[in-house]
């Protein structure tokens, strides 16, 4: 029986992390062997591994530090087949893989636009990375983008044979995502006249909530909306901030991280994306397979191509809270009358891990 590896360095909250979960679990139900290969084993996702997916812990604190550990697996176990996701656990990867002198193919994913994800890091880490990408980025068997445009900046920097890229959308839709969207909430604005207006994700510079929270006051000036945030990061002590100064306390509330945000996204009025770039954008798919009307930045790259430029949502530039608020106002007073889960349906787990098997070539 062939035999799949898939790293990453732990089963934390993020986009990443769940999509390789949802490859373990598909690969395993189609009868692989799925060996999910963490540095720790931990995490918030780790609870939703099938029972069909052996999870193996390296032991190791750091990325940086699993190169041998990962070494000794692939020598050990021999996997047919090793996927790795983000650049620089690909870098360690194919460091590994050569360490180990093992035959197992490796295949590396690429999730997020490298032309945007490098300013954040400064000039001097931006070039050792690009630099030891080049290097790493020639050597797998293959290399697989989560959107055109991630695999377009990875042309861009990397001077990759854009035909030596495939491109993958991530596996999101499942019968599983529309059944928690069906779960009850308490929380009394769920069960509110008011429209709720809803954004996802870590509290990051990247998901620009700012923008959000000031086009949500913006929105407030003509309409009586809520808004709920849910997600965790550095930035809750800033947004709590700025929606004390706006005033705004009473009608916005970050909930933090919760277990099943498609209830939430299925009694949204609109689910609003406000990020700065985004390698594909899964939580704009989620909300689609609840039936939510989508209003989101057409920021590098995901979104437009998964609301194919703006058919089945509003698009507007990043960090423009005059035009978010204007489309918020827009879209809950005027939804989309298309049935926008048979686009979701589009990004399903099963199309994407037969996808990846074509890539494998097992």
């Amino acid at each position: 029986m062939k035999k799949v590896a898939l790293y990453i360095p732990s089963m934390n909250g993020g986009g990443a992390e769940r999509v390789m979960l949802a490859l373990a679990n598909g690969l395993a139900e189609k009868g692989i062997l799925v060996d999910l290969v963490l540095n720790k084993m931990d995490g918030t996702y780790l609870k939703d591994a099938s029972a069909k997916v052996n999870v193996i812990s390296l032991e190791s604190s750091r990325v940086l530090h699993s190169i041998i550990p990962l070494a000794k697996y692939l020598r050990k176990e021999k996997p047919d087949v090793i996927l790795s996701a983000m650049n620089y656990v690909n870098i360690i990867t194919v460091l590994a893989q050569l360490v180990s002198g093992s035959n197992s193919k490796v295949v590396l994913s690429e999730h997020s636009v490298f032309t945007e994800s490098k300013k954040s890091i400064g000039r001097v880490k931006g070039c050792i990375l690009t630099s030891l990408m080049r290097w790493a980025y020639k050597r797998p068997h293959a290399i697989v983008a989560v959107s055109n445009g991630v695999a377009d900046s990875l042309v861009e920097e990397l001077n990759i044979n854009r035909h030596k890229i495939k491109t993958i959308y991530n596996p999101i839709f499942s019968e599983n995502l529309v059944n928690l969207s069906k779960e009850s909430l308490s929380h009394p604005w769920v069960n509110s006249s008011l429209p709720l207006v809803l954004g996802v994700g870590r509290l990051t510079f990247q998901k620009d909530f700012k923008t959000l929270i000031y086009a949500f006051k913006k929105v407030r000036e003509k309409k009586n909306y809520n808004l709920v945030i849910l997600g965790e990061g550095e930035q809750r002590p800033e947004l709590e901030e700025l929606i004390n100064s706006l005033d705004l306390k009473n009608n916005v509330k970050l909930l933090g991280f919760v277990d099943n945000p498609y209830a939430w996204m299925s009694h949204a009025a609109v689910f609003v994306l406000s990020s700065i770039n985004e390698g594909f954008g899964n939580v704009i798919v989620e909300a689609m397979a609840c039936g939510t009307p989508i209003v989101s930045t057409d920021c590098p790259s995901g979104p437009s191509e998964i609301l194919e430029k703006g058919l089945w949502g509003d698009l507007v530039p990043p960090g423009n809270a005059d035009l978010l608020a204007q489309a918020i106002i827009n879209t809950v007073d005027n939804p989309i009358q298309t049935d926008i889960t048979t686009r979701a349906q589009f990004f399903s787990v099963d199309k994407a891990v037969n996808q990846y098997l074509d890539i494998f070539q097992l």
